[in-house]
């Protein structure tokens, strides 16, 4: 699924705000993996993307009233052009994520899912401007080591669904760039908003040739899946509201244990070693750039 990291955490947050954060970041992480798994189950039956259309559908749904209560002002701005292109690559990431499902284990897809903000050091890198030092170079290279961990080339034959979930990655983090640059004139509503207005008609247009109606009992699944993926986001961006980002992001590592949970109850699926020790090594590394960040960030200001 598609998140907005833009928005920012209040800085010195009280323990019972932190641990709404914590709360919040599991209850994401969970409705994430239940998102996925219900994809993944679907998508032998219908083709993904015509579940991506109903996940963008379902889940605009579920942020109609905040237009309905707040009419036209919230859609205001000065970037549609960049609304659109980030619209574009929501849908094509969505797309590749949920073809890779149809393709890969939970699990496994999970934990390369990880590895977003790593290409989004390397393109803040190219395209911001932004200092990357020794230190965050090393956790690059050890979270990027974690991603041929899992995938092994040259031991077996790369799955082509992990590659998609990869590529996936990759242009989330140029989705994440776009963000950052949206983010110092447009607010997350508008975001948020416009994400919903340009997804839902791209994922149409991408889903025709592969239309099939779906079947009575297939509904209350498609449903779900864009009610699912709409509180998977609201909840991480409340999250980041309550609590610092690195207070809540070594909770994100749960959603490889959720993901390995679902897939074995449900498609008796039993990653293997080398998973958990590549899932473990890219979250070890975006959490240390996280932190290292947040302690650059508290010296610039101080």
């Amino acid at each position: 699924m598609a998140r907005d990291p833009s928005p920012v955490a209040r800085s010195g947050a009280g323990a019972p705000s932190a641990l709404r954060g914590m709360a919040l970041v599991l209850v994401a992480t969970f409705c994430g993996a239940a998102m996925q798994a219900i994809t993944r189950g679907l998508s032998g039956e219908l083709h993904p993307f015509e579940l991506v259309f109903f996940r963008f559908f379902f889940g605009f749904l579920v942020l109609a009233p905040v237009l309905l209560r707040l009419g036209l002002k919230p859609l205001a701005t000065r970037r549609l052009g960049l609304h659109a292109l980030r619209g574009v690559l929501q849908v094509a990431t969505m797309m590749m994520v949920f073809m890779g499902l149809s393709m890969t284990e939970l699990a496994t897809v999970a934990a390369l899912q990880f590895s977003s903000p790593l290409f989004g050091t390397v393109l803040a890198l190219l395209f911001l401007g932004e200092v990357v030092r020794a230190r965050r170079i090393t956790a690059l290279a050890v979270g990027f080591a974690g991603m041929l961990v899992i995938v092994r080339p040259g031991v077996g034959t790369v799955e082509p669904g992990a590659l998609l979930i990869m590529l996936s990655a990759l242009v989330f983090a140029f989705i994440i760039i776009l963000l950052k640059i949206m983010a110092r004139t447009e607010s997350s509503l508008t975001m948020t908003l416009y994400m919903g207005l340009f997804t839902v008609p791209f994922a149409f247009a991408a889903m025709l040739p592969f239309w099939r109606m779906p079947s009575p009992d297939q509904w209350p699944w498609l449903i779900a899946l864009g009610i699912l993926g709409s509180l998977s986001n609201l909840s991480f961006v409340q999250a980041l509201r309550e609590a610092e980002v690195t207070a809540i992001l070594p909770f994100e590592f749960a959603k490889l244990p959720f993901s390995a949970l679902i897939g074995y109850l449900a498609f008796a699926e039993v990653p293997d070693t080398w998973t958990w020790v590549g899932g473990a090594m890219i979250f070890l590394a975006i959490t240390y750039i996280a932190y290292r960040e947040r302690d650059l960030r508290r010296a610039r200001v101080g």
